[in-house]
């Protein structure tokens, strides 16, 4: 549940800021028109997101068991390596996303280009929306509760549309860069959890058969069965016996991602505030005549 809850919580957010920026830019210019015309666009995005999610598990179904499992295993690769795309870019603009989007919807607006603003909107959602249907597909594969994760994931949604529609009337007001960077710290676990099930799948398809002795017992921690196990699964993926390819992964991608995402950022002009060098009283302004 707490997997696909932060994927549709923080993929929401991030489509919901997005559109919410265009609306508001739209109705302040009095383009209504337009407004009714991007509302079309995130519905048609939204269907198509769904329409491939639907379709990439119903020929998943239809395979042969080692098949079906080789498919989990490109599909979690594909989600890992989206979610670790999506990670590194957030935790580099996070600070700075809202001043970007509302510049572009500005210049856009100053060119005389509505549509450019609708055509972002649709953009925007499509590309969360195919994201969010990787990742959720693969959550879903990964867990042993498929009605938590249903229910965790709807929660996440109405949750982003909240938050999206409280930004958008100015009622909400949060902290983005901390938003993404708390989001952000739970997907890397989740990422880690998803590639040390791409290596299980990998082996139950045949294609990685080495290393496949227990590394490690975590059952005194992670008891199979109980809530404590779901959290512990959910929120940082660990398994009661991962294997020692699945444990290497899963630390191999786990620290060094988490460490990127814990380091600590100042703002670019606070920086260039700091390299620039001090100016010396009466450097570099002109000497009045003896």
């Amino acid at each position: 549940m707490i997997p696909t809850f932060v994927i549709t919580l923080r993929e929401g957010v991030e489509a919901s800021l997005i559109v919410g920026i265009i609306a508001a830019f739209l109705v302040k210019e009095g383009r209504r028109d337009a407004l009714r015309q991007m509302w079309v666009g995130v519905g048609i995005a939204v269907a198509l997101c769904t329409a491939v999610g639907i379709g990439l598990d119903v020929v998943g179904e239809e395979l042969p068991q080692k098949q079906q499992e080789g498919l989990e295993t490109v599909v979690g690769l594909i989600a890992v390596a989206t979610i670790s795309y999506m990670i590194i870019w957030m935790t580099r603009h996070s600070r700075e996303i809202k001043a970007e989007l509302e510049g572009e919807a500005a210049s856009a607006l100053a060119r005389g280009s509505a549509m450019a603003l609708v055509a972002m909107a649709f953009l925007a959602v499509l590309r969360e929306g195919f994201e969010t249907s990787v990742f959720l597909l693969a959550a879903f594969q990964d867990s042993t509760n498929t009605t938590a994760a249903g229910g965790g994931a709807v929660l996440g949604l109405l949750a982003a549309i909240a938050i999206g529609v409280g930004l958008y009337r100015g009622g909400v007001h949060i902290n983005l860069a901390k938003f993404f960077k708390i989001t952000g710290l739970v997907l890397v676990f989740v990422a880690a959890g998803l590639l040390a099930t791409a290596a299980h799948t990998a082996h139950e398809a045949g294609w990685v058969n080495s290393f496949q002795s227990e590394a490690v017992s975590l059952r005194w921690l992670v008891h199979p069965g109980t809530v404590s196990e779901s959290l512990l699964t959910g929120m940082l993926g660990l398994r009661a016996a991962p294997t020692q390819i699945e444990a290497f992964i899963y630390l191999a991608y786990a620290i060094p991602m988490a460490l990127f995402v814990l380091w600590p950022r100042g703002s670019r002009k606070a920086r260039r505030r700091t390299e620039l060098p001090e100016q010396q009283p009466g450097v570099g302004t002109a000497q009045n005549p003896a």
